[in-house]
Formats: structure tokens, sequence, C-alpha cells
């Protein structure tokens, strides 16, 4: 095993592939954690589909614990997560908060207690957050709720007491979505990650601006500014950047990612 190493959650979606891509060209060791493979990992963690938080949590943590041995791992990147839009009055509400907490909620915690039980001291976890959960969501109540509660998880990561090995940081990317109101039958995540694909039809509020530049983002909405749009490759290099100790934000940190005319910035968000 190299003498760096990374866990990816979410590593068959997009944005996951190519941080797996990134790390290993720079000699590390990866493993990712899906619900199917990604051949160009070192491992695999297969994720077993649950209605059950402890049951799918109990077997994801079981599996790493076994695949590391008494190995640490330098950086886990959650990079998992999905969209699905409705507001109180939608018959899909309960569904698609169901969702959104499986696929955000779920992936951040799990890999909080892999970072405190396999990280090391000084080492880096990354999670999933989004721009549009620091206000009101009236449109996607169950989006807003998860990455709401991804940024206080975040948060509390870098607070007193919060099991933390020693050092390490806990930091968020805020993807920032534009809204619009239209009814289309297909919609994307602003992470464009692929944990759990979700296909939103006739919701009411959806996002019209994504800045994750992802090929299924492009399939579907072709007359885009992929200018503002950030490249995937921003993102990976970034998080090994963070994760070899430079530009780290401090931990607890929610970063905006902002591009324009092709110029991407990693900003803290207010």
């Amino acid at each position: 095993m190299a003498s760096q190493r990374v866990i990816v959650y979410g590593g068959r979606g997009a944005l996951g592939s190519k941080c797996i891509q990134h790390f290993k060209s720079n000699g590390w060791w990866v493993a990712s954690i899906d619900m199917a493979a990604n051949e160009e990992a070192n491992e695999n963690v297969i994720v077993k589909l649950s209605e059950s938080f402890t049951e799918q949590a109990g077997q994801v943590t079981a599996d790493v614990a076994q695949l590391l041995g008494e190995h640490k791992v330098d950086a886990i990147l959650c990079v998992a997560g999905g969209w699905a839009g409705g507001n109180c009055s939608s018959k899909d509400l309960y569904k698609n908060t169901d969702l959104m907490w499986k696929q955000s909620v779920w992936t951040s915690t799990i890999s909080s207690h892999l970072a405190a039980r396999h990280l090391k001291p000084g080492g880096l976890l990354t999670l999933a957050g989004a721009k549009a959960a620091q206000s009101g969501t009236g449109g996607m109540v169950g989006y807003g709720m998860a990455k709401a509660a991804v940024h206080q998880l975040c948060q509390s990561l870098a607070a007193k007491n919060s099991g933390m090995p020693s050092g390490a940081a806990a930091v968020a990317i805020l993807p920032f979505l534009k809204m619009y109101d239209k009814k289309l039958h297909i919609a994307s995540d602003g992470s464009g990650i692929s944990y759990i694909t979700i296909h939103s039809r006739n919701q009411s509020c959806l996002p019209a601006g994504v800045t994750l530049d992802t090929p299924m983002n492009r399939k579907f909405m072709p007359d885009a500014d992929f200018g503002s749009w950030t490249p995937l490759e921003y993102i990976a290099e970034m998080f090994f950047n963070w994760a070899t100790g430079t530009n780290r934000p401090a931990s607890g940190s929610l970063m905006q990612l902002l591009t324009s005319g092709g110029e991407t910035q990693a900003v803290a968000a207010q």
C-alpha cells in the first residue's frame, strides 16, 4: 500500500471518478466507496442498499475497517449526494426528503465516523454541502434540510470534543444553484454526483445554473454557459492541495465555488 492514502465516498460518480484519477496519478493509494465499483480505484467498498441507516452504516464501517486494518488514511473525500425538488405540498415530499437524507446525511455521517477511526492526525475530511441551503429552500425542502445538516456537521466536527483526530480538518464545499420555475423531466444535483441518481419529474422549482461541469449536466443543459461551470479537474486538484496541506481552509469552513469566464475561486461562505 502506498504511503499516502485517500478514501473517496461516491467514487463512481463524475466528481468522485475525477478525484480518484487525480490522486492515483500522483501516486496515492485510493479506495472507492459506492454502490458499484470504480475500476480505477485500488480497492472498492460496495455499499448495499438498505432502508436502515444503522444497517448501512454498520456494513460500510465494518468493510472499511477490514480493508484498512491498522493503516490510517490521509484524506476522506465525501462527494456523494444528489438532488430532488418539491415543496411542503408536494406529493413526493416524503419520498424525496428520505432520498436526500440518505444521499447527503447518511454518507456524510458515515464519513465523519470513518474519519474519527481511520484518518491520520492532521488529515482531511471533505463534505458536500450547498450554497442554497444557507437560506430558505421553499421549492426543494428535503434538499435544503439535508444540505443544511451537512453544514452543521462540518462545523460540529471543527468544534471541541468532536472526536476528530488531532489537527484534522473538516471542510465542506458549497456548489451554487440558480433557480427557475419550469417543469423538466430530469434534473441534476449541483455536484454532478451519482451515488444515487435521481430523476425528478414535474417539480416546480429546479436548478438552472449548476456549477460543476459534468458530462451528464452538459447532456441535459446543452445551451448553458459552460464558462460559468466549475471544472471537475479544479475541484480534484483543490482537494489534493488541501490533502497535502496547501491552502487548506480552517476546519469547519464552508467553501463556495465561484466560476466566471472559465476562472474559478474557492471563497469562504459568509
